[in-house]
């Protein structure tokens, strides 16, 4: 991949040139892509929809999200936790959804593998933040799609039981949740992500 390069966004301000692909990516990526986030169910959330991204686009799932958080109790890992072959069967039915029955049970098993994770590390943020991208050892912004972190994230993950979770969905998961700040050098939204994560707490 080469070098990162910006673009202006609606106000002339240089951001990441992947958020004017769709009007709907600019919000995204000014309000919540790379800022640090030690919330459970926001990191439940988006490890869950990167899975079901997986062979689909973002706007996609973007599109789709608020239609994901009525589904799936608002991904809520303790209420998912308990879905049986009665929610899998209504999910399937579910036109506002990725109807992908090998995401939707690997969702709902995930959760399972949540609630066990959260009760052995005491939160699921303090397990997630451990693997946060060491400043020295980043890449470029955008010019890889897994990152030496996010092999080991995929690998222990996958250890401990969760499914649709390789180093390419753990890395988008990285870059979202503010573990890695992957923006392009020169967005203005870079700079307050470099800011937030610096008066970040890391969980732990």
């Amino acid at each position: 991949m080469s070098k990162a390069t910006t673009i202006p966004g609606t106000d002339g301000q240089p951001r990441c040139r992947w958020c004017a692909a769709a009007p709907e990516f600019e919000p995204y990526h000014d309000r919540e892509w790379g800022f640090p986030v030690a919330d459970d169910i926001r990191l439940f959330e988006k490890i869950c929809l990167e899975s079901f991204q997986s062979g689909l686009s973002w706007r996609t799932i973007l599109a789709k999200r608020e239609s994901f958080r009525r589904a799936f109790s608002g991904f809520d890992f303790h209420e998912v936790a308990k879905y049986g072959d009665k929610q899998v069967a209504s999910l399937l039915q579910d036109a506002g959804i990725v109807r992908h029955r090998g995401k939707i049970e690997a969702a709902i098993h995930n959760a399972r593998c949540a609630v066990q994770l959260q009760a052995e590390t005491g939160s699921l943020a303090a397990y997630f933040w451990r693997f946060q991208a060491r400043p020295h050892r980043a890449a470029e912004p955008q010019t890889v799609s897994v990152s030496p972190e996010s092999i080991a994230l995929s690998k222990d993950l996958k250890k401990r039981g969760w499914k649709f979770v390789g180093p390419t969905t753990a890395f988008a998961f990285m870059q979202a949740m503010g573990l890695v700040n992957d923006h392009a050098t020169g967005c203005v939204i870079g700079d307050k992500v470099a800011q937030a994560r610096k008066a970040f707490k890391v969980p732990g």
